[in-house]
């Protein structure tokens, strides 16, 4: 009887482990890249714009988050009025390249449309156009700007800023960057607040005011980005 009995509890035990380790199985990722925080980014736009200061609080708050990063050298006529562009890679793992194949970036990040439009061939099927909507016309033959931004809009995910409207509201035009750098923050894959703490630190010798007005311009950006997603969202949904 004991003997029976014995071998009826362990077989229930057995069928139990068996089911609860069936069960955990359901949720182990077979593919482990899932776990990876990988975000490619294109920075493009025209010298004076602040484009290295987009890439200075990216990768600060990427250093404070602890993960890696690599930047390709601004690349173009850095000087006022010169396109440049420039490929900044974050990730938790280590980062063999720091130039991003074409039609892999996560996102395209541009303060002038045209600029936008230029790189556009590196952006993933599914990646995020952001991009300032006030053209910075400084060649003779510049394309027309409502069909520029009508071959933007086209796209599915994409969000268009009038960044120098913004930035003026919050104090500055000089701060249309920071509106840019906001709106991108949803895709980027580091949360809004530690982009703050870079900017707090960057222009901390600037003093308070110049400190609170690009965290304003950041935050502007941000709403209207998330507006688009919730928009976005509500579409395909």
């Amino acid at each position: 009887m004991t003997n029976d009995w014995m071998r009826h509890k362990n077989f229930h035990k057995d069928r139990f482990l068996l089911l609860f380790s069936c069960k955990l199985c359901t949720f182990v990722p077979f593919n482990v890249s899932y776990f990876i925080m990988k975000t490619d980014i294109i920075l493009a736009g025209v010298g004076g714009q602040g484009i290295l200061s987009i890439a200075t609080v990216i990768g600060l708050a990427a250093v404070n988050n602890h993960l890696n990063i690599k930047q390709a050298e601004v690349h173009g006529m850095s000087q006022r009025g010169g396109a440049v562009y420039s490929h900044l890679r974050l990730s938790d793992r280590s980062i063999a390249s720091d130039l991003i194949p074409l039609g892999k970036a996560d996102v395209v990040l541009s303060v002038e449309p045209m600029e936008a439009l230029r790189y556009l061939p590196y952006l993933k099927p599914d990646g995020w156009l952001v991009t300032n909507t006030q053209p910075f016309i400084n060649i003779a033959n510049y394309p027309d700007w409502q069909s520029l931004l009508e071959h933007l809009n086209s796209l599915s995910n994409r969000v268009l800023v009038d960044a120098d409207a913004l930035a003026s509201e919050c104090g500055s035009t000089k701060a249309s960057n920071m509106v840019m750098l906001g709106a991108a923050a949803p895709f980027i894959n580091i949360d809004v607040k530690e982009l703050e703490t870079a900017i707090a630190s960057i222009f901390e010798r600037k003093g308070e005011d110049v400190v609170a007005m690009n965290i304003s311009a950041l935050q502007a950006g941000y709403h209207v980005a998330m507006r688009v997603i919730g928009y976005h969202s509500s579409l395909t949904g």
